[in-house]
């Protein structure tokens, strides 16, 4: 296969179908999305057949516990799926949304409309599922997708991949308005982000290494992330049961996600009352703890395990049952520490104190900040966007879960009539 070739014809059709899908209204494109999900049910079977090859190889391969998850399809995450296809089909179209219309001293009338981007090459690893979300927020959005995902999970891609073209054409729209890359040969990543007369914007998902990369090859805009060390803070008037159950959470929820806790910070006028019962329940849960000497010396009257955290450990996204705890004299040193370890991703604060609640939130530079709230909820399902297409830690164009508007720009219209400057 010429994989230049291969792709240029891939970009083609992309083109043409964004072309297409600017036509078509908000019921066409729910209708793609409601049959899309139908269709998905409808196959659960052959899914979990195919995921089954990926998974079998990917163990066969040597894949961590982390990525097999991961990877991993039942009938709960199918129907999980479908669900977000249809949350995404309840939304309101943000396409041709009309906003800020005023008079000018001139009598035109301006204001912006909001349109698609066009055309945004997705590259993903392990996660089949991201092929059905990102497929059906482009679409919705309108904007036709190249999709590659990782050559772990090409047996299960092509299999949603059918779905979503059986989809589209019960709706009457072009099959091109979706293409799943087939070849698992990495030159045509290379092509897709350079691609620069065919696709609008790269959407990266995965680990750092392969977000790095893309960002510095490309030559199309990028909406990216690269880690998530995702932190939560328990300050001295935190509420005891609420402190235990959302650092308990956070860690132990699941482990390969982008939106796990992976440092937690105490302050030193509460540790005494909490770590322990929280390195408890963190031991029997497997998780290995990297503490800091102050953390380490709350738990000595224990028999829990510890090691003694690094430098590195500050910095480092774990994607596994291992976690860093340090030990901070009060908001300021905690603030302080997040500046400097923090990817931008989630950041949360236990605190009953409205004050330090507040200051947090405007102090702390992530692209989701909460208070009493558990980092995993950081994710566009969770946040009412019916799913999402990633998480950007950029601060232009679009911040946080991308969802649907964060698929869309904006061009200023004019309204006028006969009207010539003077």
């Amino acid at each position: 296969m010429d994989i230049k070739q291969y792709m240029t014809e891939v970009g083609q059709r992309a083109r043409q179908a964004s072309r297409a899908l600017v036509k078509a209204n908000s019921n066409t494109k729910n209708k793609a999305l409601m049959s899309i999900a139908e269709q998905l049910e409808a196959s659960m079977d052959t899914l979990i057949k195919e995921n089954n090859k990926d998974l079998t190889a990917g163990k066969d391969k040597g894949l961590d516990d982390a990525l097999l998850d991961r990877l991993a399809l039942n009938e709960e995450r199918i129907q999980g799926m479908a669900e977000g296809l249809r949350q995404i089909a309840a939304l309101p179209d943000p396409v041709g949304e009309i906003s800020d219309m005023n008079y000018q001293p001139s009598g035109l009338q301006i204001g912006k409309m909001r349109v698609p981007l066009g055309v945004i090459g997705i590259i993903y690893e392990s996660r089949p599922n991201v092929t059905a979300d990102a497929a059906a927020l482009c679409m919705k959005s309108g904007n036709a997708a190249i999709l590659r995902g990782g050559s772990e999970a090409l047996h299960s891609n092509q299999a949603i991949a059918a779905c979503i073209k059986n989809g589209l054409e019960l709706a009457g729209l072009p099959s091109d308005v979706v293409q799943v890359i087939e070849t698992t040969d990495r030159e045509a990543v290379g092509e897709l982000i350079t691609m620069q007369d065919y696709v609008d914007v790269i959407v990266p998902r995965g680990g750092k290494g392969l977000i790095e990369r893309i960002s510095g090859n490309a030559r199309v805009p990028v909406i990216k992330h690269l880690n998530g060390i995702c932190h939560v803070y328990i300050d001295d008037k935190a509420d005891h049961k609420k402190a235990v159950d959302i650092a308990y959470n956070a860690k132990t929820h699941r482990y390969g996600v982008c939106n796990a806790m992976e440092t937690l910070l105490i302050d030193a006028g509460i540790v005494d009352e909490i770590l322990p019962e929280l390195a408890k329940m963190y031991e029997q849960e497997g998780v290995e703890l990297r503490c800091c000497e102050r953390s380490t010396a709350a738990l000595t009257q224990s028999s829990i395990k510890t090691l003694a955290a690094t430098d590195e450990d500050w910095d480092t996204e774990y994607l596994s049952p291992i976690l860093s705890i340090r030990v901070v004299d009060g908001m300021d040193e905690a603030i302080e520490h997040i500046f400097a370890h923090s990817s931008g991703h989630t950041e949360s604060i236990i605190t009953e104190d409205y004050t330090r609640a507040r200051r947090f939130l405007a102090e702390v530079d992530s692209s989701s900040v909460m208070v009493n709230a558990s980092t995993r909820f950081a994710d566009g399902f969770e946040y009412g966007l019916g799913a999402e297409i990633g998480i950007s830690t950029d601060k232009i164009h679009v911040r946080g879960p991308v969802g649907l508007e964060g698929l869309t720009s904006q061009k200023y219209i004019v309204l006028g009539d006969g009207h010539i400057r003077q």
